[in-house]
């Protein structure tokens, strides 16, 4: 997958926040120094390429292909946003860990400083209503009260 870096002259939290949620990997606004552009371009690289020791995962009625980007829920396809997609992915190689907002904020989202926000509780809320049996108790993105998140084979 090939990674997004933004550059603009906005730095608006709002426009950053939606480039982020949209799929972009980093945010950067002017004035920036060719050297922070290049090392977030590395960073970036060096995240999309680092190799998954997984390929395929089956849990409950889900089979996740993060080779193909493919998610079944039954059989069927589920659609996911890009960063639905990227949540799990890290959520997945991670199962029975708590993790919290922060740490998805940064390693999901690229946030460099966390700011409040509720973007990884709508994405948790939204991967919960495509593949949670039942919404009133989801078992697989189990929420840890006051610190994050545990994904649950």
């Amino acid at each position: 997958m090939l990674p997004i870096v933004v550059l603009s002259a906005a730095s608006d939290i709002s426009d950053k926040v939606l480039l982020l949620e949209l799929g972009a990997d980093d945010y950067v606004t002017k004035p920036f120094s060719p050297r922070e552009l290049l090392a977030r371009v590395r960073a970036a690289l060096r995240h999309a390429s680092k190799p998954s020791s997984i390929s395929v995962v089956r849990f409950d009625n889900i089979s996740l292909d993060l080779k193909k980007t493919e998610v079944l829920r039954d059989g069927e396809v589920v659609m996911l946003t890009a960063q639905e997609f990227k949540t799990l992915q890290f959520l997945v190689p991670n199962p029975d860990r708590m993790i919290s907002h922060d740490e998805l904020l940064k390693e999901v989202w690229r946030y460099q400083n966390c700011p409040s926000t509720h973007t990884v509780d709508n994405h948790i809320l939204r991967l919960r209503q495509k593949l949670e049996r039942d919404l009133a108790r989801p078992v697989h993105f189990c929420t840890v009260h006051g610190m994050g998140y545990k994904f649950v084979p």
